[in-house]
């Protein structure tokens, strides 16, 4: 019945964006998902599952009425609801690429008010409007949302979040042919993403933690987004495996056990460097190497799949 809304990756940006960091996302089109009623051929349980589930996000939105009924038409998505509608994807859930994104998305294309339409050109002021909705509406999946990710989902369109709070529409070439590869990493596990960001804020409230990470992680992060968009692998490739390190030291909790170890044999041996994708805890990893081929001896345990060259 709607459009087709994809996955994305958060390629920098993960918790420092909490703290004003600039950000990197862009839409990931091998997955997608989109409202639909059952069709024959559907999987009846996977079906069922779908509504239930948006059965009890009505209830949410019903809950926080007062700030959301100006945005979404609430009747119509329970008539809809009501008649059978689903979430039709090929999105893993709680794998750190927006399932929950695309779903707000394609929620917010069929049932949303107002003039923020796809077809539409977008001002600084109708991102933040757009990202305002988006972050009430995925809330219910995660606690507390900046709306980015189906922010990303709805544009269809690469977005650099500058300082938290601007952003601009970068051009990245992802369809380079470079030697450098960025790759996804399936741990195999899903996750929820609320407990990791509670964790990440307990943490917050220790000074030392948090003065390391805005003086020390959260410059690193934005200095690849500006070596990954100034095409500066050599610099891109030094900064990640920085990035990983420090990940590995100051984030181990987010780091599922099973593949920690594949994590410190990229770091000691120089072929691959692994960043977490999202929250952490399982779903995928991003990884980046110069030698995608040499890299996959390590993950034969974990399947791993280019994104882009650089």
């Amino acid at each position: 019945m709607g459009d087709n809304f994809s996955s994305k990756i958060l390629l920098f940006g993960e918790y420092s964006i909490i703290h004003n960091s600039d950000a990197l996302a862009i839409p990931y089109e091998l997955f997608e998902g989109k409202l639909n009623f059952s069709t024959e051929g559907d999987h009846p349980f996977k079906v069922k599952e779908s509504n239930k589930e948006l059965k009890n996000f009505l209830l949410y939105l019903y809950d926080i009425k007062e700030q959301i009924d100006s945005y979404i038409d609430l009747t119509s998505f329970e008539f809809d609801i009501e008649q059978g509608l689903y979430f039709k994807s090929s999105i893993p859930q709680g794998h750190g690429i927006g399932s929950s994104g695309a779903l707000c998305a394609a929620i917010y294309d069929c049932y949303g008010k107002g003039q923020y339409r796809i077809d539409k050109i977008f001002s600084n002021q109708d991102i933040h409007q757009l990202k305002t909705i988006f972050g009430l509406l995925e809330s219910y999946f995660h606690e507390k949302s900046s709306g980015i990710d189906p922010l990303i989902s709805y544009l269809s369109r690469p977005l650099l979040i500058i300082g938290g709070k601007d952003f601009e529409s970068p051009s990245p070439d992802l369809k380079s042919k470079g030697k450098g590869v960025i790759f996804l990493c399936d741990t195999g596990r899903s996750r929820r993403t609320g407990p990791l960001v509670n964790l990440f804020l307990e943490k917050c409230q220790n000074e030392k933690f948090l003065a390391d990470f805005n003086d020390q992680y959260v410059p690193l992060n934005n200095i690849c987004i500006q070596n990954f968009l100034k095409r500066e692998s050599s610099e891109l490739i030094t900064n990640f495996k920085k990035l990983s390190e420090y990940q590995y030291k100051c984030f181990l909790p987010m780091i599922p056990k099973l593949i920690r170890k594949v994590w410190r044999q990229g770091i000691e041996s120089d072929d691959y460097y692994l960043k977490l994708c999202g929250g952490g805890g399982g779903g995928f990893l991003l990884g980046m190497t110069t030698d995608f081929e040499k890299c996959k001896k390590y993950f034969t345990n974990f399947p791993i799949r280019e994104v882009c060259q650089f």
